[in-house]
């Protein structure tokens, strides 16, 4: 398969406009023969920088916080959102499979979704399980409902979201699920994150994307005044460093730890060629869930009924 990673500045959120970007530099990537194209963490929306970046964000209370959290709300994608339409015309017009992150809208609150779009289906979930740091001021946290891969005929494509990298446990079920094209979606790739990114490959024998984003303070102030601007959220955003604040970095890598590609820091789309032969190759060393695992010692349960808190029965 031909795999490519878009890295590019988001249109922070004004989601609807996002989504039409996305739907274009897709179509680029399509055009250059992508089966897969993956783009970064919450891509649709944005990363909430403010959140890193703005030293009184995290205050109660804090008017600006508030105030983005309901531009968010407002603009968040949800189940079977019509203005994903663009997304899933493409992947159904090509057959090529598009993984994006997007900020999502569950009832009242927001979750970080990694969508999988496909051919003729609906899009494949992925909600971050544990939301990283000050992560938890904005999202909910995942359930195992949506912990799975896609079989694309044969080859399974699955993801997860950051620093879910670290969890040992998340990542030896999706080893099991047998992965053979991972998304990795990141903010920026920095070293660690790319460190993460080469040891999943390695770890699972898969092919990794490890996307990243680029982004500048310019960005979501162009993005609130797609929204309509506010005072309160504007002030937050204008507290924040008048410079890049998000550096890219994606790379491809290969299931012996090698990259294929990588990205600079800046917007670019990157390409490489994945041999799926070369996953059973490297297996003859390392099955992390097979030959290499000892199930009379370890044994994983994995939880996959929907959490919604709330069970009606008649």
């Amino acid at each position: 398969m031909k795999a490519a990673i878009v890295q590019h500045a988001p249109i922070p959120l004004a989601i609807g406009d996002g989504i039409a970007q996305a739907a274009r530099l897709a179509a680029q990537a399509v055009e250059a023969g992508a089966q897969i194209v993956a783009f970064g963490e919450t891509f649709l929306g944005g990363y909430p920088l403010w959140l890193d970046e703005a030293a009184d964000a995290a205050k109660w209370d804090h008017p600006g916080t508030k105030a983005l959290h309901r531009i968010i709300l407002e603009q968040a994608v949800t189940e079977n959102d019509p203005r994903l339409e663009p997304l899933q015309a493409l992947c159904d017009r090509s057959g090529a499979l598009i993984s994006i992150g997007a900020h999502e809208r569950r009832r009242s609150s927001l979750y970080n979704n990694q969508l999988l779009f496909r051919p003729s289906m609906a899009p494949l979930n992925h909600r971050k399980l544990v939301p990283t740091h000050g992560e938890r001021l904005i999202w909910n946290r995942g359930d195992g409902s949506t912990l799975q891969p896609h079989d694309d005929g044969g080859v399974r494509i699955g993801s997860l979201i950051c620093w879910e990298h670290w969890m040992p446990l998340a990542r030896a079920a999706m080893h099991n699920q047998g992965e053979q094209i991972h998304v990795a979606a990141w903010p920026t790739v920095r070293e660690s994150y790319a460190i993460a990114s080469r040891h999943y490959a390695f770890e699972g024998r898969c092919f990794v994307l490890a996307a990243g984003t680029v982004q500048h303070r310019s960005d979501l102030l162009d993005g609130l005044d797609r929204v309509g601007g506010d005072n309160e959220a504007r002030a937050l955003i204008a507290s924040l460093a008048d410079a890049q604040l998000q550096f890219g970095g994606s790379m491809i890598c290969a299931p012996d730890a090698s990259i294929l590609a990588q990205a600079g820091a800046q917007s670019e789309i990157i390409y490489a060629d994945l041999d799926m032969g070369m996953i059973g190759a490297e297996l003859a060393a390392l099955d992390t869930d097979g030959h290499y695992s000892r199930p009379d010692v370890f044994e994983l349960t994995v939880d996959k009924r929907p959490k919604d808190g709330v069970v009606w029965q008649d």
